[in-house]
């Protein structure tokens, strides 16, 4: 064998060798820096406190602070679009939910990002249990049934409120009416506590919302539960039966949140990522915190968040074309 043939040899085996030996160095000097979580809410909302509550564990463990940055606005594509834009390199993740990950693709006919081509899932964060409520003092009814039966004497004229067009709140109650083939006028809110208000304050009779956003008028007693969207009962409201108990086959749907990376970034970063989040949310009073808020903490692998991502993107798309619904 020639030297030169040798000098070949080594050469070709030393470029075989380094992506690995990059792979190392990235999870080796990763992180170094703070690291940016953009929240595509307001601060003070359920994302936000899900971000806070967990960022500073997860900070502790990457041993960087975790910098909250709130980008709200456009049904989260401001902040979305601001990830999917951001260099691949493990210094930005988008705590991104079902409207940003799995409804907008559907609802807007230019959209500033694609969910699967822009970013790399690392792991489900947490879901929020969809519960249906009404105004006790407006509706005399306590079971699916009964609220069914009140919707079909108004004959489309009772209103339902959601958080914003397009939302998981929006979109759930819609599947609801498609199912029980009952008519109900959408009124939209800009975000939870003004739609929550309105149903408290009698300007609309129901509305669909998420545990974590109705839990203190629902304890209050200003919000009545019908009934959970949920497969099984919850823990928190264990005597209250499921849709599909009361008649409503099959009916499943989740407000969910996960944390994505932009497109290209390093897999051992999102590994690491992804591991230690696993373990800030693991911890008893960290978790304890976010129960009590009515949050569900998850964990996941890169792949099972990518199905689901497909799987939610599937079920919501059809709704939306059902439905008619459109943004712009």
């Amino acid at each position: 064998m020639s030297s030169n043939f040798r000098r070949l040899a080594a050469l070709a085996c030393a470029a075989l060798l380094l992506p690995a030996v990059a792979s190392t160095a990235s999870a080796q000097a990763w992180p170094n820096r703070p690291i940016r979580l953009i929240v595509p809410y307001p601060a003070g909302g359920g994302t936000d406190f899900f971000a806070r509550t967990v960022g500073g564990k997860l900070g502790e463990l990457l041993g960087q602070q975790i910098v909250i940055e709130n980008k709200p606005g456009a049904g989260t594509i401001i902040g979305a679009q601001a990830a999917a834009i951001s260099a691949p390199d493990g210094y930005t993740v988008l705590l991104g939910d079902s409207t940003t990950l799995a409804v907008n693709p559907s609802l807007y006919a230019k959209l500033a990002y694609d969910p699967v081509k822009d970013f790399a899932p690392v792991t489900l964060t947490a879901r929020f249990a969809m519960l249906l409520v009404v105004n006790p003092t407006l509706s005399k009814a306590h079971t699916v049934k009964e609220f069914l039966d009140e919707a079909k004497k108004e004959q489309g004229r009772m209103n339902y409120a959601s958080v914003g067009p397009g939302t998981t709140h929006h979109l759930t109650m819609e599947l609801f009416l498609e199912q029980t083939g009952i008519r109900l006028t959408h009124v939209p809110y800009k975000g939870a506590g003004p739609a929550i208000n309105d149903v408290v304050g009698g300007q609309v009779p129901v509305m669909f919302v998420d545990l974590a956003a109705g839990s203190p008028m629902i304890k209050a007693g200003k919000l009545r539960v019908l009934g959970v969207a949920s497969p099984k009962r919850i823990a928190a409201l264990p005597d209250v039966p499921t849709l599909a108990e009361q008649g409503v086959a099959n009916f499943e749907a989740w407000a969910w949140q996960g944390f994505v990376m932009p497109a290209g970034t390093p897999k051992d970063i999102i590994a690491r990522f992804g591991a230690d989040y696993a373990k800030a949310v693991a911890v008893p009073d960290i978790r304890q915190k976010l129960v009590d808020a009515g949050v569900e903490p998850v964990t996941s692998t890169p792949e099972e968040m990518a199905a689901y991502m497909k799987s939610e993107t599937a079920k919501w798309s059809a709704v939306v074309r059902s439905a008619n619904i459109k943004v712009d």
